[in-house]
């Protein structure tokens, strides 16, 4: 597992996440099913720290279709440029809006401070943590149920 360093932004750690990236494909009866899993999403949803132009192009080549809104400021550079800004990038507002299940997800995660604050320094520890939390968060959903 790879993690970077917490002051440093997300943005640099996406070649390594979508070099990791396994989609599993599902059989009929909803679990694993056959052939190898999917290494391309159909999409990526980012927040605008994603839209640079290197995100873009990796996202291009990959054939991954960007979900990601343009910052401000980049919207008034390419203006500012006349024709030769180019294009706007596209954005698909509906896929887009199914974001933030996503970061409510890492916020209940961040519910509990170890995490939020990642005072562990081995990657290991860390990762121990994030499944110690999922596993405290799934026991937590299943209740006393039968």
């Amino acid at each position: 597992m790879l993690i970077g360093p917490g002051q440093s932004g997300d943005s640099p750690m996406l070649k390594h996440l979508l070099a990791a990236l396994k989609i599993h494909r599902l059989g009929r009866d909803g679990r694993f099913g056959p052939g190898r899993p999917r290494t391309t999403p159909d999409a990526l949803l980012g927040d605008k720290a994603y839209s640079s132009r290197g995100t873009r192009e990796l996202l291009r080549l990959r054939g991954i279709k960007a979900v990601i809104p343009e910052p401000s400021d980049q919207i008034g550079h390419r203006k500012r440029r006349g024709r030769a800004g180019g294009r706007p990038p596209t954005l698909d507002t509906i896929a887009y809006k199914g974001r933030n299940v996503v970061e409510r997800g890492f916020n209940t995660f961040k519910q509990w401070r170890a995490l939020a604050t990642r005072y562990d320094k081995l990657a290991l520890t860390y990762r121990a943590g994030v499944v110690l939390r999922a596993v405290v968060l799934w026991l937590n959903t299943l209740g006393d149920t039968p």
